[in-house]
């Protein structure tokens, strides 16, 4: 007797529509759609076959994935090279899209948004000593994904080291 909260177990037809509409709705990456595939049942061969139908039908696309993950993250979540990087790897993407994706952002915008958030960062900070405030800002842009060197001439251009 299955338990209640487990998805059934669907034959490969099912599985392949049901991934369909899961890559249409939102860009996915493989190992996505393949830990999706294994939470309804599909194993071996018949996995195979339906991510081999998905990338030809143009619903699985890594290079698609990896551009767009990289421009929202960027974009709508202001995050830094190095935070988006390991989300690219924590979602299985090759080492070479990885790079390519990440050369998409523009240089000029991508030191903009970092001196942005620095900026606004600093606004919100109360410390009045400077070695104590340039921290906080610094492990604020950190964690942000941004590089240690490129915070560095962005704080020292704004006069806010």
């Amino acid at each position: 007797m299955k338990s209640s909260n487990q998805a059934p177990i669907l034959d490969k037809k099912q599985a392949l529509v049901k991934a369909e509409h899961f890559c249409a709705y939102q860009e996915r990456s493989q190992k996505e759609v393949r830990s999706k595939l294994l939470d309804w049942g599909m194993r071996g061969d018949e996995l195979e076959e339906i991510i081999s139908d998905l990338i030809l039908n143009n619903f699985l696309n890594e290079e698609r994935f990896a551009m767009n993950y990289v421009s929202g993250k960027f974009n709508i979540k202001k995050w830094g090279r190095i935070k988006i990087k390991q989300g690219l790897k924590l979602k299985g993407v090759p080492e070479k899209l990885l790079q390519k994706a990440l050369y998409s952002i523009d240089d000029d915008a991508y030191e903009k948004t970092l001196a942005d958030l620095a900026v606004k960062k600093s606004n919100l900070l109360h410390e009045k000593d400077i070695f104590k405030r340039k921290m906080k800002l610094m492990y604020y842009l950190q964690s942000r994904g941004f590089e240690n060197d490129l915070i560095l001439v962005v704080l020292k251009a704004s006069n806010l080291n």
